[in-house]
């Protein structure tokens, strides 16, 4: 006997932030965003490989953010607009 399992899969929130510039610092970003707390935990998520923009994990964090990038972090998604 076969017992199946019913998973649901929770979707991750969107949050989205306006920027008045052509681009902002990945960085930058999730300190706007309130995703860190200081521009130091921004440096270290990133660089330990916790921050996925685009889909892909990023490490670089002056990677520019133009309007329409994504980045992930802690199963959010936040939005440039």
């Amino acid at each position: 006997m076969v017992k199946r399992i019913k998973v649901r899969i929770k979707e991750k929130p969107v949050i989205v932030k306006k920027i008045d510039t052509d681009f902002i610092r990945l960085d930058a970003f999730l300190k706007l965003c309130d995703a860190v707390v200081t521009g130091g935990h921004a440096k270290f998520v990133i660089q330990d490989g916790e921050v996925k923009v685009n889909g892909e994990v990023c490490t670089q964090r002056g990677r520019k953010m133009r309007s329409g990038d994504t980045a992930e972090f802690e199963n959010k998604i936040y939005t440039v607009e």
